[in-house]
């Protein structure tokens, strides 16, 4: 597992026990290799593989409120997998569909820097004038096991079908569109019957009641609950040589409005910062040339024991994106602003929406790094 620093943070295990492994791993329990497989993750063989991600639903949360999901917690007891940098979902569902970290793929966050450009690339949102291929032009795992003779299915909502992520971390694999639990586990049981095969499965439900009521509210435990019972519901019609691995590709924490900091209170954390993105719990800021050291000194002084304040070139030494392809590295930020705690940096000139959000993700902390990997 990665490092823990001073700041409790708890930095990812690529290669090892990371999201980015689980296709790999994957493959390996089909008997197809991938390359290197991971180091700490091992599946058991199977002919068939069902991959259910269950977007927010981070280990430490699921561990405090285990009576609303007994079947999920019923199949805890396996060594967790950590998220990759940032703990979010654009970057994570890249990394679990590409099997590559984060510094590779090349999808560095919820907004990112378009290179040459002071615009940022929204990846749930994609803009039409760039092409996701360009963006992340590396063969998916998808793609690649379905080369090796495997077959391969994505099932997810209508309206991700043709999107700009879906192209970017998904291709290669057929896509069923499935909106309704009925539709999803429907799709699940018919793609699972072909051998040797993986069907990924995805629901985002519970990120978004998270993100809207925060996941100590009553709202959330019952959509863990709903989830829990659409994973039982799934493995229940399965058939009984088809393994379910349920994952997810992030926690949340729930961000009080006392550990909320506004950048536009803060005039000096404006001085030389060109463009601020990716989000409220892990930003990216672009520097004027030379203005680097002193937004780092800037931000640090403000923020404190609120986040840890790294260089570019700091976070890449850290491990915190794996290895940086060089066309990957200008779309990180000149300064990273991870926050600690339950703090997170927002802007309401840049980003609005963000301060009508209860919980959020995006750093290093053990609640949002955590994720768990449930195998039935």
């Amino acid at each position: 597992m990665g490092g823990e620093p001073a700041s409790g943070f708890l930095e990812p295990a690529y290669g090892e026990r990371a999201l980015s492994d689980v296709v790999p791993a994957v493959a390996q329990a089909l008997g197809v290799g991938l390359g290197p497989a991971p180091t700490g993750l091992e599946l058991p063989p199977a002919s068939s593989y069902v991959v259910f991600l269950v977007d927010g639903l981070g280990l430490r949360v699921l561990e405090r409120h285990a009576h609303a999901a007994p079947y999920l917690s019923s199949l805890l007891g396996r060594a967790p997998l950590t998220a990759g940098v940032p703990s979010t979902t654009a970057t994570s569902l890249t990394s679990l569909g590409t099997g590559l970290a984060p510094g590779v793929h090349g999808l560095v966050g919820f907004t990112s820097r378009m290179p040459g450009t002071d615009r940022l690339l929204n990846a749930l949102l994609w803009p039409k004038d760039v092409d996701p291929v360009e963006w992340q032009p590396h063969p998916t795992a998808f793609a690649r096991l379905r080369g090796s003779g495997v077959t391969v299915t994505v099932v997810n909502k209508r309206e991700f079908a043709s999107s700009g992520l879906t192209l970017a971390g998904s291709r290669g694999a057929d896509y069923v569109a499935a909106d309704k639990v009925g539709e999803r586990i429907a799709a699940a049981v018919a793609a699972s019957v072909e051998r040797p095969s993986l069907t990924y499965l995805y629901d985002g439900d519970l990120d978004w009641t998270g993100h809207r009521y925060g996941v100590a509210s009553s709202q959330w435990l019952q959509q863990l609950s709903s989830i829990d019972s659409e994973a039982e519901q799934l493995r229940e019609a399965l058939p009984g040589d088809v393994r379910l691995v349920v994952v997810a590709d992030h926690g949340m924490v729930d961000c009080p409005p006392e550990h909320r900091l506004d950048v536009d209170d803060h005039a000096e954390l404006r001085d030389g910062v060109v463009l601020l993105g990716g989000e409220a719990r892990f930003r990216h800021l672009y520097c004027h040339a030379g203005a680097v050291e002193d937004v780092a000194a800037a931000w640090s002084a403000v923020l404190g024991d609120r986040a840890e304040v790294l260089t570019r070139e700091q976070a890449v030494r850290r491990g915190w994106f794996g290895p940086v392809d060089a066309a990957v590295l200008p779309r990180l930020g000149d300064v990273l602003v991870a926050s600690t705690g339950d703090h997170a940096v927002f802007s309401t000139t840049d980003f609005p929406y963000e301060k009508t959000l209860v919980g959020l993700h995006g750093s290093l902390t053990a609640d949002e790094m955590l994720i768990p990997v449930l195998v039935d």
